[in-house]
Order: structure tokens, then sequence, then C-alpha cells
């Protein structure tokens, strides 16, 4: 029998051997054999137009499908929890029944052996883990995924009286106890410091746990919001497959719920898609809340990153038949400890300022050196162009009325910036602000943010010629910028006054650019590799 499986699933794990062959057979599903894929709580089976999927008849720390009828219950509160965001996937509910003469069926008369929850199929490929693991996750599909993550926190459910903090105390000591108890020699150590480091973490974090629960922000999430339950599907990122065993491990504050996919992101797909998809649900979300809310996100990313751990103990358990994969799942697990001892210990944040006129590739700049600037998943981007569009309420693409360009309503984007950097400094999260800055006064004033705060600043200034800024606006499309010629040729006109930022010649090539503003800045900063 499966090692680590609890005796009162003994009986069910044996009796799904033969669902398991009934269910993976040619003319079940559909004619040809159904695609199995295995997780350690659940056995999907796969046809050309629909899936089955069937809970594993296991017992663990955090999940017990060990009886039919527990079973059962998963399966239909699956399809509640799911209906929001993946309606048209998730079909129902079925029975796999033992007919009166003998022999298995999906569904009718006879004695139901198992439940399987019914789903339409979609193609692998459409996994954002595929996707993700053959580098096919563009800038377009991850600010999708982050509108759709952030729509889905919005509708989600309110749930008042938790007490956030005691909440992620359980989580840090249920998960890190879980992970010790089973855990091979050369996991122990990495548990033990995972433990410590997310206990300081969750110190640091109190107060904020305690006002974000307070504010609304402790929801009915999805709870297990990575890469494989997220699908594109008719052409949109779609979250399915939420945890539905436990309602009390869903409730969590909705930074929590993103931090499962910004961690996964930073782990599959590097830094840069996970600081796209911070950065819009920001924007998104539009909320001071969350920005402060940063100050625990390393707490977050790193239980986030320790519960993948203990998945990965679970898989190797359950797979201890065949040494490779058990072996492959050690590393895993290894690899993740590793990774959540990082996000708990956080890199130094810092201001960085980008300015310059239109045209001159501040939003490029700016971009490219978020991922680098910590902590994790890179810094918070503040661009005056996005700003100045959510104070009026506007898609970021809809150009706006001559009037949103008076003195009055550009004071107003520099203070919603200005307020915003300070939340996040205040955080502890390094921030990246991205407007012209033509008024000394405006450039003074981030100077003065980040000397609050207590982190280095570093201004960057980019020049170019006035053909070349003009060409620039002209050609943008779909930008947030409304820009034009006209309007470079006012800033053009404006005395900026003594600018005593690192200036950087921005005529040359993006790359030229950009190579020359990572050279002062690493001699100014603390980067991230």
């Amino acid at each position: 029998m499966t090692r680590g499986l609890q005796a009162g699933a003994a009986n069910g794990y044996t009796q799904q051997s033969r669902i398991v062959a009934f269910l993976s057979a040619a003319g079940t599903i559909d004619a040809a054999p159904a695609k199995v894929f295995r997780t350690h709580a659940a056995i999907v089976f796969v046809g050309a137009t629909r899936a089955l999927k069937i809970k594993r008849a296991v017992k663990l720390p955090y999940l017990d499908f060990s009886t039919l009828e527990r079973r059962r219950a998963a399966c239909l509160h699956e399809i509640e929890v799911n209906r929001t965001a993946a309606s048209d996937i998730y079909l129902g509910v079925v029975p796999i029944i033992e007919r009166t003469g003998g022999g298995l069926a999906i569904g009718g008369p006879g004695t139901p052996l198992e439940w399987a929850v019914e789903m339409r199929a979609f193609d692998q490929a459409d996994l954002l883990s595929e996707r993700a693991a053959a580098g096919l996750l563009p800038p377009a599909l991850l600010t999708a995924l982050a509108d759709a993550v952030a729509t889905a926190h919005e509708r989600a459910q309110i749930r008042t009286g938790t007490d956030a903090v005691a909440k992620m105390s359980s989580i840090v000591r249920d998960v890190t106890v879980a992970a010790r108890a089973s855990a091979s020699d050369g996991l122990a150590t990495r548990i033990d410091a995972v433990r410590l480091a997310a206990e300081t973490a969750l110190a640091r974090a109190e107060p904020v746990l305690v006002a974000r629960a307070a504010a609304g922000c402790v929801r009915r999430c999805h709870g297990d919001l990575h890469l494989a339950n997220i699908v594109v599907w008719d052409g949109r990122p779609t979250p399915f497959d939420a945890i539905e065993f436990d309602d009390e491990i869903a409730t969590v504050d909705t930074l929590y719920d993103l931090a499962f996919l910004l961690m996964d992101l930073d782990r599959r797909s590097g830094r840069a898609a996970a600081n796209i998809v911070l950065n819009r649900y920001l924007w998104r979300t539009g909320s001071i809340a969350d920005l402060v809310g940063l100050a625990a996100l390393p707490l977050f990313l790193g239980m986030r990153a320790a519960i993948r751990a203990l998945v990965a103990e679970d898989r190797a358990r359950l797979q201890a038949d065949d040494a490779a994969c058990a072996q492959s799942a050690t590393i895993e697990a290894a690899d993740y400890l590793d990774r959540a001892l990082r996000y708990l210990v956080p890199a130094k944040p810092s201001l960085i300022a980008v300015g310059g006129l239109s045209g001159s590739g501040k939003s490029t700049l700016a971009r490219a050196l978020a991922p680098a600037v910590g902590p994790a998943p890179g810094a918070v981007l503040l661009r005056s162009d996005l700003e100045r569009k959510a104070l009026a309420g506007v898609a970021e693409t809809e150009r706006l009325a001559k009037e949103s360009y008076t003195q009055a309503a550009s004071d107003r984007v520099y203070a919603r910036l200005f307020d915003r950097a300070a939340a996040a400094l205040s955080a502890g999260h390094g921030v990246i602000a991205d407007a012209v800055f033509l008024k000394s006064t405006e450039r003074a004033r981030l100077r003065e943010i980040a000397k609050l705060a207590g982190v280095p600043f570093l201004g960057l200034w980019l020049d170019a010629p006035a053909a070349a800024l003009a060409a620039r606006v002209t050609d943008r499309t779909g930008d947030a910028s409304d820009a034009t010629v006209e309007v470079v040729g006012r800033q053009l006109a404006e005395d900026a006054g003594a600018i005593d930022w690192h200036r950087i010649d921005a005529s040359r090539t993006i790359e030229e650019t950009l190579e020359a503003a990572f050279a002062v800045a690493r001699t100014m900063l603390p980067l991230c590799s």
C-alpha cells in the first residue's frame, strides 16, 4: 500500500484502483483511453470534450477524503466554489456506480462506489503552468490575469470577525509542523529555519494584518491560486480548482491569495512576470490598504512557498514506490523551502524616480528596473499616466479631455503618486516613480519621501532630442499616455531648473539606454539578480 495513507483510507484507496482502471479505459469517457493526471489529492481523467475528477481516498493533515461521503461532499462543494469564476467549465457531480447486473457505469441506477466532478475538457497546453514552461506568458496575458484576480477578489465574500494574526500564526505552525513531522534529514533543518523566519515576519506584519481584517480584506478566496489552477478559457485567464475541502483554509487576506500566484510566477517565469501581475493588481484595486499591506507580502510569499514544499513532500510519500518520482518531489520541496527563506528575509527597499519629457522612454526603463528592486517580486511601479486614468475612473488607454491636463489636475495626479509612494515605502517595499517631474518641487518631494522612509533614493533623468521625442509619441499605440507632439513642445518650452539627478542619454537604442541606467543603478543601490 502507498506509504502515507491513514488506515481509515485504506479500503477506499483499494476500491479506487478499480475505479481508476474503469475511467482510464477506452470507451468510458471517450472512444480513446482517457489521459490521466494525478495530484496528491485528486485523479483527473480527460477525454476529448469532457473530464471527470475523483478525490483520492487519502487523509492528510489538512484534508480528509477518507470516506465516500466526504469525497461526495467535496465534489459538490467544488462545483459551488468554482462556478463564479469558471461556470463554463464546471458541469456537475456524477456517481460512478456498480450496476445491478455487474460492471461499472457513469451515472444511472445502481450503487455509487465513487463520485466525480464533471467538467468540460480543455487542452492542457492552455494551463498557465504549461504556458509558463513554454515561455508563453506575454505581458498582455499577465495583465489579463491580474485583472481576473482583482475582479474575483472584488466579488469575493467578506468574512468579518477573523483574527488575522491568529490565522497566520496557525498557518505558520501547522504547515511547518506537518512538514517537519515527515521530513527527511536534508529538509528538517530548512523547515526549522523557515519557521523561525516566518515567526519574525509575522511579528513585523501584525499591525497590518489586524488593520486589513478590519477593512474587509479577509475574504472567501480561491485559496490555491497557482498557475496549474488557471487556464486560458475562451481567450481569458480563468481560475479553477479553488479549495473545496475547507472554507476556513480559503478564507484569507486577498494579498495572501495573490501571493500564491506571485510566488509561482516568480519560480516558473521569473520575477519580471510576477512584477507585472503585482503592479497591474495594485493599479486595478487602487487601494492604499493594499500598498500598506505589502508589509505582509514577505510572510505571505514565504508561507505559500512553504505550502508547496509540504505538498511536494506529500507527493514524495504517495509516490514512494517510484524512487525517481519520490526523489524529484523531495528536490522540489527543498527548492521551495530555500525560496521561502529568501522571501521571509526580504531585500532592502529603495525609491527610484525616472523623469524626463514625454517620449524619452521613462516607462520602458521603469518596467525594466522594477523586478531588480527589492523586496520580491520587485518594485511598485507608479506611473503618472496610469494614476491620472485611475483618478478619472477610466481604462488605461482611454484618452482624456484637455481639462484633465490642467495644472490643478496635474497637482492631484502628483499628490496621488506621492501618497502611494510613501505608503508602499512605509510597508518596506521598493518603489519606482515614473513621471515627467519637470518641477523642481516635484523632484525635491520625492527625495524627501525617501528620506522620511529611511531608504536610498536614486533619480534618473532621460534626455533625448526634440525630434526623437516627437517621433516616439507619434508612434505610440495602446498606451496610457495621452501625450502628443504639442504636449512635447510645451514641455520643451518650460524651464525645468537645475536637474541634479543622474542624466541618461536616451537618444540611443532602448538596449543602450537600459544598459546605461542599470550601470548607474548598480553603483547606487542593492539590486536583486
